[in-house]
């Protein structure tokens, strides 16, 4: 069973996710005041800085001696560090550009690690309604009920999330395209759908059984991180070798054996870490 402390971060976080989904149900048919980041792809909205806003004022309250790492924080000049220190790492609204362009695959990702492990994590995709939890060693479940990762160790039966992600960079561009061309004649299947941390959801509950990425962050994957390991999947850094969680790259699989038959097949990219320029 989770400790009593850890039920306690649990309860109040979930409790402040479901707040905030009903402000990104309220805003995503809206008409959105947007803002450009890195590039005229990287996007942030409002929204974006109403729900972190929200979820760093509600877990501060209730946790004061907790540190933070959010995405809209570190664009504005936060430093983004991991240390052993209790740190929620939040994504407001990961696929910002589907939220724009009010397609309903977006969602809040709120993670929390202490001692640089992950302890739990939350997925909410509130404008479909989709619930993905996770408490470190009590497993992985889709609005309450218990989730799995697919368990295909085939590439060849293996439908693949391939993202483009925001970055247009020409050597990344070139990665993104070369990375499709390669897989797409040896998997089952090839899809975008823009949001990394629901990707990773997908991979868990069995709906998807690989993803991978260049160019995420820490606040993309550090709640699904926790979501797909406890569902039984793999999470590993792209060329195969341990997951880091600041490192900006990341490859999921059901199994271990697809993760190897897949990791030595891409093409590598390595974006700035997170936190190297704090």
């Amino acid at each position: 069973m989770a400790s009593e402390k850890t039920q306690e971060w649990f309860s109040v976080a979930i409790n402040l996710v479901k707040e905030a989904g009903q402000v990104v149900r309220d805003a995503i048919k809206k008409k959105k005041n947007i803002e450009t980041k890195s590039s005229a792809v990287d996007l942030v909205t409002e929204s974006d800085k109403a729900v972190e806003k929200l979820l760093i004022d509600g877990l501060s309250s209730a946790f004061p001696d907790h540190k933070f790492i959010g995405e809209e924080s570190v664009a504005g000049g936060e430093k983004c560090v991991l240390t052993a220190e209790p740190t929620w790492i939040i994504d407001p609204i990961d696929g910002t550009m589907n939220f724009v362009h009010s397609l309903p695959y977006t969602c809040i990702s709120v993670g929390l690690w202490v001692d640089k492990r992950a302890e739990l994590g939350i997925v909410f995709n509130p404008v479909l309604n989709q619930m993905f939890t996770a408490i470190r060693g009590q497993g992985a479940f889709l609005n309450g009920e218990r989730i799995w990762a697919s368990g295909q160790k085939e590439l060849s039966q293996a439908l693949v999330f391939a993202e483009m992600g925001t970055s247009l960079d020409p050597v990344k561009v070139d990665t993104v395209l070369t990375n499709i061309t390669t897989l797409m004649p040896k998997v089952h299947g090839l899809r975008a759908m823009g949001s990394c941390a629901l990707n990773m959801c997908q991979v868990a509950s069995g709906g998807m059984d690989v993803c991978y990425e260049f160019g995420v962050h820490a606040w993309d994957m550090a709640a699904a991180y926790l979501i797909i390991a406890e569902a039984g999947g793999t999470v590993v850094d792209t060329e195969g070798g341990d997951f880091d969680l600041m490192r900006r790259r990341v490859l999921c699989a059901a199994t271990p054996e697809l993760a190897a038959a897949i990791a030595p097949l891409l093409k590598q990219y390595q974006p700035q870490p997170d936190g190297s320029c704090n």
